[in-house]
């Protein structure tokens, strides 16, 4: 069998929530040997995450904590005891890359900090990935996705012009971790051409400030404060996403361009409102865009999404319909592209689970086990990758070092 691009690679993860352990995810789906750390008596708030299986809650059941899991063993591990603190450290020994997420001085009060574990593995990475760094008047700050999406602007400008501001759920969450993958990627380059480790301070409120750089750059330059527009551009008109046949069945559309606006009115057999002058230019469909969207809509609400989009696209207008989670798992292009893959969780049985987005061309992607249940490897982990005998695994057991 091909060998993946991470094989041989190992990581010690323990991180919780999203951004740390979906970091480790992507690892461990192009190969890194991931072992997740955790401890039932805090376990990670996403296994207590809805939906679950059949509707039972359980720590195994969420299909939320599943999906950012994959590819990886878990250990139950009791960090307040210190024999719990002396495994974690021999499983640093074994890592190449150590993975945690915490409010900054979690890892230095259980001994786990970078500055003690270069001293027991000196080529060691170590990626801390708090909400807002390790150092500064604000590290300190706890919280959640929902924190961060307001903190880094996201929800000023998300929503409607008379409304509320509105948070993206937990947006920020999914864009730490490629900057986690990127930076550790570096880090095992520079230390392959020196034998030195590195310790990657990231702060997940500034990685997520970058995808907002040219609203940032706006205020900078011209002063313009981002405001909040709901689906409205003003480059583009109709711009939105409109009601169409069925129950929360919806079509975004984007007509930008002359051309497009013709073939737009065309696809809708040009009713006498197209060829009024106050849709004639994209300025006088901007200036008249809510009477606009709603002529729109009464075309759209008669057909299904797919037609709309079919029509439109057809037509070279830009369409795409609204997809819900069944029209996802039924898509030809995600089937083509295996972007599902089923794995027989030990509890839930078989579960989809996303791949990567990316495909390599000489290494291949592979989710190679479902999520763990809470210590599901203990023994393997504990006598195949740390080397521990039968009888020292039995009286960690029966400690409650490990449970």
């Amino acid at each position: 069998m091909q060998k993946q691009a991470l094989e041989g690679l190992n990581v010690a993860d323990f991180s919780w929530v999203i951004t740390g352990p979906l970091s480790s995810k992507l690892l461990g789906d192009c190969g890194a040997t991931v072992v997740r750390v955790e401890n039932s008596d805090r376990p990670d708030t996403i296994r207590l995450y809805t939906p679950y299986k059949d509707g039972l809650p359980g720590l195994n059941r969420s299909g939320f904590f599943s999906v950012f899991n994959s590819s990886k063993y878990s250990i139950n591990l009791n960090l307040g005891d210190p024999r719990g603190i002396d495994v974690a450290k021999r499983l640093v020994t074994w890592a190449d890359v150590v993975i945690e997420n915490f409010t900054p001085g979690v890892m230095t009060r259980l001994g786990l900090a970078y500055a003690d574990l270069v001293k027991i593995k000196p080529d060691i990475i170590m990626v801390s990935a708090a909400m807002q760094g390790q150092t500064g008047s604000h590290r300190m700050h706890p919280g959640f996705g929902l924190m961060l999406q307001a903190l880094a602007g996201f929800a000023h400008i998300t929503g409607w012009p008379d409304g509320e501001p509105h948070s993206p759920l937990t947006y920020i969450d999914f864009i730490g971790p490629w900057y986690v993958v990127v930076a550790v990627l570096g880090a095992l380059d520079y230390r392959n051409r020196t034998g030195k480790g590195q310790y990657i301070d990231l702060s997940q409120l500034e990685a997520g400030i970058q995808f907002l750089s040219p609203a940032v750059l706006d205020c900078v330059v011209n002063g313009r404060v981002q405001g909040r527009v709901g689906n409205r551009s003003s480059s583009s008109a109709p711009h939105g996403v409109y009601r169409c046949q069925g129950n929360e069945r919806w079509c975004a559309i984007v007509v930008s361009t002359d051309e497009e606006w013709r073939s737009f009115c065309k696809v809708i057999d040009q009713p006498e409102w197209t060829r009024e002058p106050r849709f004639a230019t994209l300025s006088a469909r901007l200036q008249n865009v809510d009477e606009l969207d709603g002529l729109v809509e009464q075309w759209t609400i008669n057909l299904q999404p797919e037609e709309v989009m079919v029509r439109m696209q057809e037509a070279g207008v830009p369409a795409a319909v609204v997809a819900n989670s069944e029209d996802l798992h039924l898509d030809p292009q995600l089937k083509h592209r295996e972007h599902f893959r089923v794995l027989n969780h030990s509890e839930i049985g078989p579960h989809s689970y996303d791949s990567p987005s990316f495909r390599l061309s000489k290494t291949p992607i592979d989710l190679r086990m479902p999520a763990p249940c809470l210590g599901e490897h203990n023994e393997y982990v504990c006598t195949k990758i740390l080397g521990m005998s039968d009888d020292e695994l039995l009286d960690l057991l029966q400690s409650g070092v490990l449970k």
